[in-house]
């Protein structure tokens, strides 16, 4: 990662979810500078609002050019990114193939797979030129498809077929930065377990495990994490 005293700044999109909560705490706590980027400015002051060494930004991440001046931002009030990490994410689905909506499916590729296309563009030289990592939550969906879960899926296959296409970017163009994946069944929360005592969520990740997994990432080599896939299912 990057040299000097510069504190390391990690962007976090989709930083609102249960997820991005989790991970923006834990790396607050590893001692990084935060932009926590989200799409409502309310939610973000009601998560982060009295958390020390947090920028909330809010923006339309699947908006090109919003992506572009966010990274702009960034760059100008932080001196660049050490790491982007994207938790945004959404759910749709139905009974089988012909249910399937095309409002469903737009909405998935919106949420899910065009705020990584524009974040990652917008960020790639920032990240390249700090040795910095790109993480992304993939799906065991991606590679077990069902009639009921196919537009999730097909988006999500989208997710590892470009994070698998920005690592070889990144080795290509001779960085040390590195583009990873981690593959989850579902993500729980306490929260969740408290609503639905009489679940036990087989597979399911906790969102303080995989922002374990994900804070581990900036200290682990380029060679080993580059374009592969981190299988964090439990259980």
């Amino acid at each position: 990662m990057s040299g000097g005293t510069r504190a390391r700044t990690a962007v976090v999109a989709g930083a609102t979810s249960a997820a991005g909560i989790a991970l923006t705490r834990r790396l607050v706590a590893d001692g990084l500078a935060v932009v926590a980027v989200g799409s409502h400015a309310g939610r973000l002051d009601a998560a982060f609002g009295a958390l020390d060494g947090v920028d909330r930004q809010a923006c339309d991440l699947a908006d090109e050019a919003a992506a572009l001046a966010l990274a702009d931002r960034v760059r100008a009030d932080h001196g660049g990114a050490d790491a982007l990490f994207h938790l945004v994410g959404g759910w749709r689905g139905g009974k089988g193939i012909t249910t399937q909506t095309t409002e469903d499916y737009d909405f998935l590729h919106r949420s899910v797979f065009m705020t990584l296309f524009t974040t990652s563009r917008a960020f790639y030289d920032q990240l390249a030129e700090r040795g910095g990592r790109l993480a992304a939550v993939s799906a065991t969906a991606a590679a077990a498809p069902t009639a009921a879960n196919a537009s999730y899926a097909a988006v999500k296959a989208s997710v590892d077929a470009w994070m698998l296409a920005v690592a070889d970017g990144f080795a290509r163009d001779g960085t040390t930065a590195a583009a990873t994946a981690v593959v989850v069944k579902a993500l729980v929360d306490d929260a969740l377990r408290e609503q639905h005592p009489e679940r036990t969520f087989p597979g399911y990740t906790h969102v303080d495990d995989l922002a374990a997994i994900l804070a581990g990432l900036p200290g682990a080599p380029a060679a080993e994490v580059n374009g592969t896939r981190i299988d964090a299912v439990r259980g």
